[in-house]
C-alpha cells in the first residue's frame, strides 16, 4: 500500500502532482517561474482547479518562456479574457505579465533561482508534521520572501501564495512523516 499526504488522493492529476513535483527541489527558472504563476492562480481557488486548467495555461503563456510572456501587451490580456479554458482573473494575468518582466530584467546580481535558494542555505526545510492540520497556511520566512518580491515589483506574491510556491518549488518540504515521498521514507 502507497502513503501520500491526505490532500494528494483526491484526483489522479492530485496524485501526479504530489508524487512527481511537489516538495522535490526546483532549480530552473522557467520551472520556478510556472509554479510561481501557478499558485497566485490559486488564490481564491483550489489547487485542483489551478492543476484541471494547467496545460491550457501552458498554452496560454507559451509554456511559461519568461521573454515571450514578458513581452506580452494588454491586447494579449484581452483575448486571454476571452479563454474560457482558463482562469480569467484580470488581476492574475496582468501581474504573470508583470512578473515576467520583472524576471526578464531581474535586478539582482545573481540569478532568480540563486537568490531564491539563498532564504533558505540552498537546502530545502523539512518539517516533520504528523497531520495535515500542522501544516501552516505561511510562516515568517513565507512572509519575508513575499516583501522582497514585492520590492523588486512582483505582482500577487502574498505570504500565503509565496509559502504555497515553497512547497511546491521544494525550498520547503512539508510531506507529512507517514508519507512514502517524505525523505526520511525515500
Amino acid at each position: 500500500m502507497v502513503n501520500r499526504c491526505d490532500w494528494a488522493t483526491s484526483s489522479p492529476k492530485m496524485t501526479r502532482y504530489h508524487d512527481e513535483e511537489w516538495g522535490r527541489p526546483e532549480h530552473d527558472e522557467q520551472t520556478l517561474f510556472e509554479l510561481l504563476c501557478l499558485e497566485t492562480y490559486q488564490a481564491g481557488l483550489s489547487w485542483q482547479t489551478v492543476l484541471n486548467k494547467r496545460e491550457a495555461f501552458e498554452a496560454a503563456f507559451h509554456r511559461f518562456d519568461i521573454a515571450t510572456v514578458a513581452a506580452m501587451k494588454p491586447a494579449d490580456v484581452d483575448q486571454l479574457m476571452t479563454n474560457a479554458a482558463i482562469i480569467r482573473n484580470r488581476r492574475k494575468l496582468e501581474a504573470t505579465v508583470n512578473n515576467a518582466q520583472v524576471l526578464l530584467n531581474w535586478p539582482d546580481p545573481s540569478d532568480f533561482s540563486t537568490w531564491l535558494w539563498a532564504f533558505v542555505g540552498g537546502q530545502p526545510i523539512r518539517h516533520h508534521f504528523s497531520s495535515a492540520s500542522q501544516i501552516p497556511g505561511t510562516t515568517d520566512l513565507a512572509q519575508h520572501i513575499s516583501r522582497e518580491l514585492k520590492k523588486r515589483g512582483f505582482k500577487f506574491v502574498g505570504p500565503t501564495t509565496v509559502y504555497s510556491f515553497l512547497q511546491g518549488a521544494g525550498l520547503v518540504n512539508d510531506h507529512l512523516m507517514s508519507c512514502d515521498w517524505a525523505p526520511e521514507n525515500r
